[in-house]
């Protein structure tokens, strides 16, 4: 079953560049950049099987923004 991610707001400078990690952040896939926000896009595989993850933003700054959510 795919899972969507809905960032609704967010800190920092756009453009963001958006990716999905692992539960400690080691193994991460690159989504996108966008400047839009709120932005929504669906986790690819395998990471769509994990029970916990990171999302990391990384501002135009190259600050990071991270979140983990189960």
């Amino acid at each position: 079953m795919s899972k969507l991610i809905s960032i609704d707001a967010v800190t920092g400078t756009s453009p963001y560049d958006v990716y999905i990690c692992d539960e400690l952040g080691t193994n991460c896939f690159y989504i996108t950049e966008t400047s839009t926000i709120p932005f929504t896009f669906e986790i690819p595989k395998p990471y769509d099987e994990l029970t916990v993850y990171m999302l990391k933003l990384v501002d135009a700054q190259g600050c990071q923004i991270i979140n983990t959510a189960e």
